[in-house]
């Protein structure tokens, strides 16, 4: 998650998103489980990487939590269950449940009034909580209904106390241009190499208005297409392929530093 607006951001977006922040995708989260983008994987289950993720990382974490998992009711044990993980916010979206990664087709919506009332659900679990989430509010109305759809939820998310808004897949820079200019607050731009939105550099973002970007699917692409290519070149079992595949990895020294033998070994003394 990147911040491309530093005159923009408030001392609060600061603290609790984070500069940068840590952006925990449900895309790669369901993907780590075996399973695509579609809501398969329950509150507890995110919740337990949540909490993984919280406890081994300096910054602070913005984490996908989908539709909520439930009703009002259920959203308001989501938030305040984030909140005490410690992560510095959560992203909640209007989407009906089972949801869907907003870049792929059989979307559907909720109605206005449910969407409203999950915001208000997480501003009021927040309050309760005792603990200052910071919250995203996400509509895929663009994708369902129309622009117009999207930009008036996100108004009113913003209304409502959310932090941030995010308007899911807008397909043109002209319809970028035209959300930044009419909805009020902090906006993020969700940027998906392939998908149905623009990929534009981060300065072009900041010019449009967009406070920070999230790359949800960018380090795990590569991760995968590096993996992928690993065990290609892995099929050369002679001398000269073993000695190619060396140059492709870290240093077995290396590699364990980087998982942490090397604090392992420092504390065990």
């Amino acid at each position: 998650m990147l911040p491309v607006r530093e005159d923009a951001l408030s001392a609060r977006l600061i603290e609790k998103a984070g500069y940068p922040a840590s952006f925990m995708t449900g895309y790669g989260l369901a993907a780590t489980k075996g399973y695509p983008d579609t809501g398969l994987v329950s509150y507890k289950e995110v919740l337990d990487i949540v909490q993984g993720i919280a406890s081994v990382t300096t910054i602070p974490v913005i984490a996908d939590a989908d539709t909520g998992y439930g009703n009002p009711m259920n959203l308001k044990r989501t938030v305040s269950g984030f909140a005490q993980a410690m992560v510095g916010g959560i992203m909640i979206e209007d989407q009906v449940f089972p949801k869907r990664c907003g870049h792929t087709k059989g979307k559907a919506i909720v109605s206005r009034e449910e969407a409203f009332a999950r915001i208000r659900a997480a501003v009021d679990a927040r309050k309760e909580s005792g603990i200052d989430i910071f919250i995203m509010a996400r509509t895929d109305a663009r994708g369902t209904d129309s622009l117009d759809e999207a930009i008036y939820r996100c108004q009113k998310f913003h209304e409502l106390g959310a932090d941030m808004t995010f308007l899911e897949a807008p397909r043109s820079l002209e319809e970028m241009e035209r959300l930044c200019k009419e909805i009020p607050g902090f906006k993020c731009c969700n940027v998906v190499e392939g998908g149905l939105t623009p990929v534009l550099p981060t300065p072009a973002l900041a010019k449009l208005g967009y406070v920070v970007a999230i790359h949800p699917v960018t380090i795990f692409s590569a991760a995968i297409k590096a993996m992928s290519d690993m065990l290609e070149a892995m099929k050369d079992d002679t001398a000269e392929g073993i000695e190619k595949t060396k140059e492709s990895i870290l240093d077995f020294k290396d590699l364990s530093r980087v998982v942490g033998f090397d604090d392992y070994y420092k504390e065990e003394g």
